[in-house]
This record gives C-alpha cells, sequence and structure tokens, in this order.
C-alpha cells in the first residue's frame, strides 16, 4: 500500500512537471499576443489587485546606503600594544597601528525631495568616513550625516540632487496588527526589492536590539541590507524604518522589526536641530506591573509602570511622585509597562511637560512633571552604566560608572578595536583626573571633556599603576 502510494505521489508529480514544461514552452506562442492573453479583471469586470500601481509612486523615494570606515588593527599581541609597555620600552615605528578600511551596504528613505533629507539606520554609516546614496535611476550621490541618535539607531544625512520622489508618512499609532504591509529595500545587495506581508505585532520591546524600542513586528521578509528600508502600507505611506531580524540563521524567518515612523519623526526633529537628541529624563527607576504586584497592591489595574524610585532633586521628586506610584497613562496614551514610559519619556525634550494619570494607594490622581535633562545630575545613578561616546568621539565604545569609594570614575566595559580600546583605556580602569581636575562623577567628566581644547589627558588608576592617557579632538 505503501509503495503504491509512492507510485502515485511520484506519477503525480511528473504530471506536475509535464503541465510546467508544456507552459514553458507554449510561453514564446503568449508572449506574442501577450496583452490579449493577460487578465487585468476577473470574470466580475472587477480590476484584479495588483501593488505595482503603488509602487511605482514610491519605489524612487527608497535609496541604497554604501559607507566605508577606516578602522586600526593590530598584528601584536595586546601585552606588547599596552600603554605601559609603550611608555617605558617605546615601541620602534613598525608596531604602530595599521589601518584597514571597512565597508557596509543598507537601505534609506528620502522623506523630503526638496531639502535631500534621507533617513537610515545608524547602524548603517556608524563611524563612516564616507557615505554615499545610490537612486533607483542610477545616480550616485555623496551624503552629508546630519545626525545620529545610536539609542534608537536611527540616522538622517542630506543629498544634493533635483528630482528626488519622496515617500509620505503616515501615522504609526494607527496601524493595527493584521494590516498588510511592504518591506522595501536592498536585501544582500539586490536593489529595489519588494516583499509582503502584515503586521504581525505592535509594540514589541525588551529584544535587546536598541535602547528604545518599540518595535513593529511584521513577516514581510527583511534580510541583510534591508536595514534603514521602508515599511509601507497598501497606500504607499511609510509606517516604519526596516531595522532588524530574528533569526539563527541570519536569514528571513518571518520575524522582522521596524522602527515605528512616529518615534523616527521625534528623533528627526532633534536631529534637525541639534545634531543629536536631547533626551528628557524623569528620574525613576521603573518596574514592569506584574499581576503578582497588582495582588500586592490590591489594585485591579494589571498594566503600567511602578515607579520603584524616585531620585531625589529630579524632576519627579518635584513634582510629588512618590515609590509604589503606578503609572498608567502618559500624556493621554495607555501606558502598558515600562518601556512603554521609558520611550515617552526619552523622545521629550527637557523642559517639556508630561501628564501622567496614575494610582497611589487605591485612589486615582494626576501629576504634570516638568521633563529635566541630564545635564541636572549624575546620569549613571540612573542607569548603573553610561556610554562614554556621549562625552567624547575617542571614549566610544567604553562605559562607565560611579566608581564604588567615590573617588573617581570606573570603566567598566570596553569593545575590543573600538576607539576607547585604541586610545587604551581598559575594563577596571579608573579616571581620577581629566585636565589635572579631580574627577568624581560623569558630570565633572561632561564638564571638563565638553570645551573644544585640542587635547584631553585622562588620569588613569590601573591597578597598583597610574599612567595618563590623552584624547586629541
Amino acid at each position: 500500500m505503501n509503495n503504491h502510494k509512492t507510485i502515485y505521489y511520484r506519477n503525480k508529480g511528473r504530471l506536475f512537471a509535464l503541465i510546467i514544461a508544456s507552459a514553458f514552452f507554449a510561453s514564446p506562442f503568449l508572449l506574442l499576443n501577450s496583452q490579449a492573453s493577460l487578465p487585468t479583471h476577473d470574470s466580475q469586470g472587477q480590476a484584479i489587485p495588483s501593488l505595482a500601481p503603488m509602487l511605482k509612486r514610491i519605489t524612487d523615494g527608497v535609496v541604497n546606503i554604501s559607507s566605508t570606515s577606516t578602522v586600526k588593527s593590530r598584528h601584536q599581541m595586546d601585552f606588547f600594544n599596552d600603554p605601559l609597555f609603550n611608555r617605558f620600552f617605546r615601541q620602534p615605528e613598525r608596531n604602530a597601528p595599521e589601518q584597514k578600511q571597512t565597508h557596509s551596504l543598507g537601505s534609506g528613505v528620502i522623506i523630503d525631495a526638496k531639502k535631500g533629507y534621507v533617513l537610515t539606520n545608524n547602524h548603517v554609516i556608524d563611524s563612516a568616513d564616507n557615505i554615499k546614496v545610490t537612486l533607483k535611476d542610477g545616480r550616485t550621490l555623496n551624503a552629508e550625516l546630519i545626525g545620529t541618535d545610536p539609542k534608537t539607531d536611527i540616522a538622517l544625512l542630506k543629498i544634493s540632487a533635483d528630482k528626488l520622489t519622496a515617500i509620505p508618512l503616515s501615522n504609526s499609532d494607527d496601524i493595527q496588527v493584521g494590516d498588510f504591509a511592504v518591506a522595501i529595500g536592498n536585501p544582500f545587495g539586490l536593489d529595489q526589492t519588494v516583499t509582503s506581508g502584515i503586521i504581525s505585532a505592535l509594540g514589541r520591546n525588551n529584544l535587546g536590539i536598541e535602547g528604545y524600542e518599540d518595535f513593529i513586528q511584521t513577516d514581510a521578509s527583511i534580510n541583510p541590507g534591508n536595514s534603514g528600508g521602508a515599511l509601507v502600507n497598501l497606500r504607499g505611506q511609510l509606517l516604519g524604518i526596516n531595522t532588524a531580524i530574528l533569526s539563527k540563521s541570519g536569514g528571513n524567518v518571518g520575524i522582522g522589526f521596524a522602527i515605528p515612523v512616529n518615534m523616527v519623526k521625534k528623533v528627526m526633529e532633534q536631529l534637525l536641530e541639534h545634531g543629536t537628541v536631547k533626551r528628557g529624563i524623569l528620574g525613576v527607576h521603573i518596574q514592569d506591573l506584574t499581576p503578582e504586584l497588582a495582588a500586592a497592591f490590591n489594585i485591579k489595574q494589571t498594566k503600567g509602570a511602578v515607579i520603584a524610585q524616585v531620585i531625589k532633586g529630579t524632576a519627579a521628586d518635584r513634582a510629588g511622585l512618590k515609590n509604589g506610584d503606578v503609572i498608567v497613562e502618559a500624556n493621554r496614551k495607555r501606558v502598558k509597562n515600562a518601556s512603554d514610559l521609558r520611550n515617552t519619556v526619552g523622545l521629550m525634550r527637557p523642559g517639556e511637560k508630561i501628564k501622567l494619570e496614575l494610582i497611589r494607594g487605591n485612589k486615582s490622581m494626576s501629576i504634570t512633571a516638568k521633563i529635566g535633562g541630564d545635564d541636572e545630575f549624575d546620569f549613571d545613578i540612573l542607569s548603573g552604566k553610561f556610554n562614554a561616546k556621549q562625552l567624547h568621539s575617542q571614549l566610544s565604545g567604553a562605559s562607565l560608572a560611579k566608581s564604588k569609594d567615590e573617588q573617581g570614575v570606573e570603566v567598566v566595559e570596553v569593545s575590543k578595536d573600538s576607539p576607547a580600546w585604541q586610545t587604551g583605556l581598559r575594563a577596571g580602569d579608573r579616571i581620577i583626573a581629566i585636565n589635572r581636575h579631580p574627577t568624581n562623577s560623569i558630570k565633572d567628566i561632561r564638564k571638563f571633556t565638553k570645551d573644544k581644547v585640542r587635547s584631553i589627558a585622562l588620569n588613569i588608576i590601573r591597578g597598583n599603576s597610574a599612567l595618563f592617557l590623552v584624547l586629541s579632538n
């Protein structure tokens, strides 16, 4: 019986192959009269749906982005490249760092045709020395970097050209799970590739991809090279910027993520004004409201953000927020979890006001707070770690934290081959002074590195030794 089934499927397979082959050999005859042969309407006289008209309007607005970066490489062992070794043994010139170029490919979206503004991902152009944008018509243009925001992985470029096509922006708050979506980009260098699917989920966070996450999830195929490309609706409006995939193999498995266009717009406004994002800070430690916490608090609400600690002297403290408050709404938008509140506050500017609806004890109440800035207090108190790239470009790749003994600032992590690593900084180092000014906090480092001086000397304690490292502007 089983053999019979096998033969049956084989025969069926051969029949199928014959049908395909027949269609293939008949195709020249079909092409002779293609206009008459290809239906444009169904049997009821209705036009057959197609994405082609929409795509013709907007695909000129998706571009290819290529960037080159120069990085330093060393062939010697790290021991021989240690600043202390070089200081005492004076390495010959042949051991100096060599340079090599790296290349990155991705996609971008034109969002202002008149001014030539192009959006992409920060990771597509990160540390690039040269950025080029290739249009659908084949023109290749040099791009100017307006600004980047690594925490949301957004970068804004500017090109000078005429006859550009911009993709109109949607309101990503109106997106619903099940809406159709189309991804346009350059996966694996294959220009102008279009894939379709649906919106699989909204508000994806805690993925560890970016600092601020509120991703749109889609099953429209996204692959390497799609980064920075467009996710659009069937009207040709931009829903988001394609950013990442969840995959064990590196290829598409139907789980892709895009940054919502509303988040992109807020970041873009700040990049245009400041070249960077000046984030607001409320000054609280927060966590998700869980069913267990809700039961312990004796409240019916099951979604929200719980304030675990209010930092003294911050916007939250001045507004009267208290430990144990449960935030359920921020600026008339429901707060589902801690990430929701963090995203809302992080995209606001210092000085803006936020209206919070909260539960305190068994009472509902409203509190309005004036958002503060990260220069009001030591930012490392809130985060535990501070991205040193915000202080100086040559500290990029290092994370700092307040020293436990209150003397100096500790270097918690240093990514190998990063600018901070090349400068000579290592995990475990303690920065005790900058240009001979004592340094005991992130605020001190910010103060002494913001001046446009030619060079900055870091006084470092490393184990039982001390040394100076120089940062050059």
